[in-house]
């Protein structure tokens, strides 16, 4: 972590209204955000900048949520990233699949909306952090 102790968050979202929403949300001082444009910026950016967490749009064609996971999940500097999720609350596929690809916390597009931040220090409140 840098020294102002922000924390990095990698956001995987390449459609601007939750992207906006994200910025806005988590805009304070103790959090730095960076971005990931395309599906091989989400690996090397987690590699390059270390984020604390991940944030995934499940249902994001351009990036492929699930192709990065795997990914992620299978280099051991970057699996143990905690991982925030949403997808539509009607794509029952799309969450197993989150899941099963060991994704820490997923959530309908409504509820991330509506709680971008709680969800994040939630997640930061529970310890999770498999990196050293």
């Amino acid at each position: 972590m840098n020294q102002t102790n922000q924390k990095t968050i990698l956001v995987a979202i390449t459609d601007l209204f939750f992207y906006t929403k994200v910025r806005d949300a988590l805009r304070q001082p103790e959090y730095r955000l960076e971005k990931a444009r395309t599906q091989p910026d989400i690996v090397d950016k987690a590699l390059s900048v270390d984020p604390e967490m991940i944030i995934f749009n499940m249902n994001d064609l351009t990036l492929d949520a699930f192709q990065a996971l795997e990914k992620l999940k299978g280099d051991p500097r970057l699996k143990g990233i905690p991982t925030l999720a949403f997808a539509n609350h009607e794509e029952v596929d799309a969450w197993n699949r989150a899941k099963a690809l060991g994704v820490t916390k997923v959530v309908s597009r409504n509820e991330f909306s509506a709680r971008t931040r709680e969800l994040v220090e939630e997640l930061f409140a529970s310890g999770v952090r498999g990196k050293a």
